[in-house]
């Protein structure tokens, strides 16, 4: 497919989202970009953020890394479905009751300010990195298979790619990232399932039958149950998913946020369930293409791409789509899948950031409506810059999987935001807020130690996403050490 007509397909894309944006940040409210109104119907919710949690990571991610780790993937998605129940009756009662704009005003509540910025400071390094991990991808397709021929830098690509989100985003916010990514989910689902009915028509077997047949054997492995010391093993993937759902979806204010736009809690929990649920098949799906993809690679010679002098295996999607003989409309639904894919993890994480940061950090209820306005502006502004600053480095100190990468940072940053909740909801016990800080500092260094020296010292236990969990426990432990002899609350919510 030519670099042009790929560029058109991106700019009728692009117009689409211009209009929707057009008719839902007509009003430009502070209210209609942070809360809609609460006014979004829960299925629509439902539906856009299946966009949302896939992204272009498992757009291209999740089929490339495939070869690796065949399913055992999936053990981490049924995982996600069970801290979904978490997030729908245990998280989101709380946040309705409280009527809260950002998640991370429940620490005030419970603890007071230091640990409410402590908090959305670790919501806000996770999401910056998660939505730059997103936008790396797809800004590295779209080099590799575009802009490299032009010769135009792969900052240029980056800048362009954050401006045409910033563009459709600035007035309307949430409002109209409900919207928008019902359109972006359409799209990349439509994109999978003409990529698998594509593949399926040249191995010349139904979707029932090729998955029977033999041919797939090498890649469909699902659960590993052999090692306990491995990795993958599927009592670890699946703990690692659980803890990562509740604190990638329901600790994060980028997730949640949508889910606070539905017009009660009940709706809100409707959300979130079905979503659990949609999400093991959809992931199945992605999984499957991928095992397509590596068999016709190797029927058909197809090495995986280089870049920067490294094999690529997130990479082999869009080349097989792009390059080879598989028809125009492959390319075509790949082409809005990747953009698709892009846009709804990008647009509603510069959302959130700016909430976060509007609301957690800078006082913005006290501020009159009109500075409101003027100040979430430019905070918008320098989220996108700081977006595109970390995307470029990127570039120079990524080399592994995305998908793997991601969920590895998650482990991480998203760590004390786990255990900060779990000590308010779970005790009764106020702290010495002056200690926060340096907890969650140091339970983001023992987690370190314990990952890089668990193999000499258990006997060559592997850490997988279970890492998170142990995350969150050095930070609860911490919080523990750091209470006040008293158990009174300050707030029982």
């Amino acid at each position: 497919m030519q670099a042009v007509q790929i560029l058109v397909i991106i700019a009728v894309y692009f117009s689409l989202l211009l209009s929707i944006s057009y008719f839902t940040g007509k009003k430009d409210s502070n209210q209609d970009f942070f809360k809609a109104n609460k006014k979004s119907p829960w299925y629509v919710v439902a539906f856009g953020m299946i966009g949302a949690s896939l992204s272009g990571v498992t757009f291209i991610s999740v089929p490339g890394w495939v070869q690796e780790s065949q399913f055992s993937y999936l053990q981490i998605v049924i995982g996600y479905f069970f801290g979904y129940l978490v997030i729908a009756y245990l998280l989101l009662p709380i946040y309705y009751k409280l009527n809260i704009t950002s998640i991370y005003e429940y620490l005030n509540i419970r603890f007071g300010s230091i640990s409410h910025k402590t908090g959305a400071f670790f919501f806000f390094v996770s999401r910056v990195l998660g939505a730059a991990f997103r936008l790396f991808l797809v800004a590295t397709v779209l080099q590799y298979f575009i802009f490299d021929r032009w010769n135009i830098p792969f900052e240029l690509t980056v800048v362009l790619s954050i401006l045409l989100i910033w563009v459709y985003t600035f007035k309307g916010g949430i409002k109209t990232i409900v919207w928008t990514d019902t359109l972006q989910t359409f799209f990349m689902i439509f994109a999978v399932i003409i990529a698998i009915y594509t593949l399926n028509n040249y191995f010349s077997l139904n979707e029932i039958n090729i998955y029977e047949s033999n041919i797939l054997d090498k890649y469909t492995k699902i659960f590993f149950n052999e090692d306990f010391l491995d990795k993958k093993y599927w009592l670890k993937s699946f703990l690692g998913g659980m803890f990562i759902a509740i604190a990638m979806t329901g600790l994060d204010q980028d997730m949640m946020q949508k889910n606070l736009t539905c017009r009660n809690v009940k709706e809100a929990q409707w959300n979130i369930i079905s979503l659990g649920v949609v999400l093991i098949v959809v992931n199945f799906v992605f999984l499957f293409l991928g095992a397509l993809l590596f068999v016709y690679a190797a029927q058909n010679h197809i090495e995986v791409p280089f870049l920067n002098g490294q094999a690529k295996t997130d990479l082999l999607f869009p080349e097989i789509a792009l390059n080879h003989e598989l028809g125009a409309p492959l390319a075509i639904t790949f082409v809005l899948g990747l953009i698709a894919a892009a846009y709804s993890s990008a647009d509603s994480a510069l959302t959130s950031l700016t909430t976060s940061f509007c609301f957690d950090f800078l006082n913005f209820t006290s501020k009159a409506s009109v500075v409101q306005k003027r100040t979430r502006k430019i905070v918008h502004v320098c989220v996108s810059l700081l977006l595109v600053l970390v995307i470029i480095l990127f570039k120079h100190v990524l080399s592994d999987n995305v998908i793997n990468s991601l969920l590895t940072v998650a482990s991480y940053t998203y760590g004390p935001l786990l255990g900060l909740f779990a000590f308010g909801i779970f005790t009764k016990y106020q702290i010495h807020e002056k200690r926060t800080p340096l907890v969650a500092f140091l339970s983001v260094v023992f987690t370190w130690l314990l990952h890089s020296n668990a193999p000499a010292l258990l006997n060559g236990y592997v850490f997988g996403y279970e890492l998170l969990i142990f995350n969150g426990l050095f930070m609860f432990l911490g919080l523990y050490f750091a209470r006040k002899k008293t158990k009174k609350s300050k707030n029982n919510a």
